[in-house]
């Protein structure tokens, strides 16, 4: 006998279409759609919230994205903490009715109170740290505020939970250092679509500086943040003969004032150019033109964008701290490297000066995307992964 379709709450505290939250909300969204495709029933509670202003959707009422059931609430005070207060009556009013929750990211209110209701009613419930739990991170923002939160919060989310979903052996390294008592932990990587779902491809205005670069550009696409490594990226060009560096994506935290006063100080004003957030079209189009993707993050649990480079070819460059940094190595797609910006020199070098070893990586990056990330295959394992916990609280109640 077939097993029955699962009722599914998901709940994080933004969604599509707040594209300015990158990576996380586009792999949430594609699980989602994935586990609705695959014949369970799939909702979200999330907020409206995007950036200083707030999207323009339906609000306290099930929007049909993908087979996908979002209900978007109002957000409200403390916005830092993604707060949207209508979430907790709609908890208490449907959480019952579930299977199971997942819940997005920690150190939030959404998470907080989703545990709390879960924990009350007996429903299991599956914690996605989301990369935030990294002791670096944790220690360079809020450490006061973060640390007394693991403690009144988190570490009773965290143990209580029935399982804690990451997505990359690196996260889970990050994650025991700091000596947490958690639930059982999962590995279940993020998916993409396969190479031939690409979206329609729209070639993005680039400076003239670029377009001229006689060995290309190096991209980097992605938010201009600290944690994503863009000063020790920018400090290698010094060592990359007639390398051009472009630089896609928001500036959300006032970052690229100090990226640029670095740029000026290197003298790389004409090596060196942002040309702003780009459109999915046009990501696309970036990552096909790009010589190499460039990922040099302190801190990355996956790294969404280079399976997105890997899908369309384009060779990589990233860091170990990258979670997909093992999948890098294993799949020879590209480089991985130290974080000193001689290292990251060395490797963009390396690929420049080896074109046809670059394209061949690139070969492999669309090989390893088809085996081993194609969403039906980590919807598959996600649900298995429900199954088994759903199970669990079965024979908890017969027993």
């Amino acid at each position: 006998m077939a097993d029955s379709p699962l009722r599914i709450l998901h709940v994080v505290p933004t969604y599509v279409p707040a594209w300015r939250y990158g990576g996380p909300i586009r792999s949430i969204h594609g699980l989602c759609r994935t586990l609705a495709r695959l014949g369970h029933e799939v909702h979200v509670f999330t907020s409206s919230l995007d950036g200083p202003g707030e999207l323009d959707v339906p609000l306290q009422r099930p929007v049909d994205l993908d087979g996908v059931r979002v209900r978007y609430d109002r957000p409200g005070w403390p916005r830092r903490l993604y707060r949207y207060p209508d979430l907790l009556p709609a908890l208490r009013a449907q959480l019952a009715t579930f299977d199971l929750l997942h819940l997005h990211g920690v150190f939030l209110w959404s998470t907080w109170v989703g545990a709390r209701q879960a924990e009350r009613l007996g429903i299991p419930y599956v914690v996605s740290p989301r990369g935030m739990l990294v002791r670096e991170l944790i220690h360079r923002r809020s450490r006061l505020a973060k640390t007394l939160w693991i403690e009144l919060v988190e570490k009773r989310t965290l143990a209580r939970a029935a399982s804690l979903h990451l997505t990359s052996p690196r996260e889970q390294e990050d994650l025991q250092q700091l000596g947490l008592n958690t639930a059982p932990i999962r590995i279940i990587p993020n998916g993409i679509d396969p190479p031939d779902h690409v979206a329609a491809v729209a070639d993005m205005a680039l400076p003239a500086g670029v377009l001229s670069a006689p060995r290309g550009f190096i991209l980097f696409l992605g938010r201009i943040n600290w944690k994503k490594g863009l000063d020790r990226l920018i400090q290698a060009f010094p060592r990359v003969p007639e390398g051009v560096l472009v630089i896609a994506g928001n500036d959300e935290e006032g970052y690229r004032s100090h990226l640029e006063q670095l740029i000026a100080t290197l003298r790389l004003t004409n090596r060196v150019f942002f040309v702003g957030a780009a459109h999915e079209q046009q990501k696309w189009g970036l990552l096909r033109r790009a010589r190499a993707l460039a990922l040099t993050s302190h801190s990355e649990n996956f790294g969404n964008v280079v399976l997105e480079a890997m899908q369309v070819g384009c060779p990589v460059v990233v860091t170990a701290e990258v979670g997909l940094a093992s999948t890098v190595a294993a799949s020879a797609c590209g480089l991985v490297t130290a974080g000193d910006p001689e290292a990251i020199a060395d490797a963009l070098c390396h690929l420049l000066d080896h074109p046809d070893q670059a394209a061949a990586w690139g070969d492999n990056g669309l090989r390893a995307v088809r085996e081993q990330f194609t969403w039906e295959a980590v919807g598959g394992n996600m649900v298995s992964l429900y199954r088994e916990l759903v199970a669990g609280r079965t024979r908890r109640h017969q027993g």
